[in-house]
This record gives C-alpha cells, sequence and structure tokens, in this order.
C-alpha cells in the first residue's frame, strides 16, 4: 500500500479476520465480494531456474503452458509453498505482485484488462486492495498475457 500511495495510485482497502492461509474464494466469501474481481498472486520457477509471477482470477487456474510462452520459457512450474518467502518477502495468502522483495517478470490475466477494478492481496493475511487493472499493472510492471485454462 506504501508503493501505491508514493505513486499516487487510488485504491481501497478491504480487511477481514484471519490468522492462516485461506483460499482467495474464501476471502471473497467473507467479504461479499465477486469472484471476477478478485485476483489471486502466484509465483513460479522457469527452466531457465528464472521466477515469475502470475496474477490470475481466483477461481481459475494457470495454463502453464501459456504461462511459458507469455514469459519465454519453455516451461514453468509451480514454486514449493515452502519457498514463498525467501523468494518474494510475502507468506502464503498474503502474497502480491505489488512490492515484491526483487522485481520479477509479472503477467496479469487478460480477462482483467475488461474490469473497472480489480481485487488482490495487500501484502498480508487479512487485507485486500482494490484498484484499477491499469494501476495494478503500472504498480507491478506488469503485462496483460492470456494465462489461465480456458
Amino acid at each position: 500500500m506504501r508503493i501505491l500511495e508514493k505513486n499516487k495510485i487510488e485504491y481501497t482497502h478491504y480487511t477481514y479476520e484471519c490468522e492462516e492461509f485461506i483460499d482467495g474464494l474464501q476471502i471473497a466469501d467473507m467479504l461479499g465480494l465477486s469472484y471476477e474481481k478478485v485476483y489471486k498472486t502466484l509465483v513460479t520457477l522457469g527452466s531457465g531456474k528464472n521466477y515469475f509471477v502470475f496474477v490470475i482470477p481466483i477461481a481459475k487456474e494457470l495454463d502453464l503452458k501459456k504461462a511459458a510462452k507469455a514469459v519465454g520459457e519453455k516451461s514453468v512450474q509451480m514454486i514449493h509453498v515452502k519457498d514463498i518467502v525467501d523468494v518474494t518477502g510475502y507468506i502464503r495468502g498474503g502474497c502480491t505482485a505489488i512490492g515484491m522483495k526483487k522485481q520479477y517478470v509479472t503477467k496479469v490475466d487478460i480477462s482483467a484488462e475488461r474490469l473497472e477494478k480489480v481485487i488482490v492481496s495487500g501484502g498480508r493475511l487479512g487485507s485486500q486492495m482494490e484498484l484499477a487493472p491499469a494501476d495494478l499493472l503500472k504498480a507491478a510492471h506488469a503485462q496483460y498475457a492470456d494465462i489461465t485454462i480456458d
């Protein structure tokens, strides 16, 4: 949120009670949010040993072949849960594409382009941020890509 404020990006902050990881669908239900607007952040490791970040709707699955193609890799695989903190600086369930330890190549699913607002993790458990998709791209240094299973 500090990064958004520093860049004068408007956002709405939502909080909810949470002491351990719960999935995005449960969070959307708790906050009364549309599944279409809520996105999750996934981190992968490419065949070239580089990390890549993908932001997709919570009810969708990442298409690993499309994701690899979008970042110019032969293949990508999800990182192990135990590696999330070391790679991103965030814990599972609080991972967001904005402000990771390092700037990784980041792709946001093309479905976000047609939405007025998207909701992503606020960087910790119990926190979500709603912002314009174009502002998410700007803050995360991301681009759109077709990366989900149809």
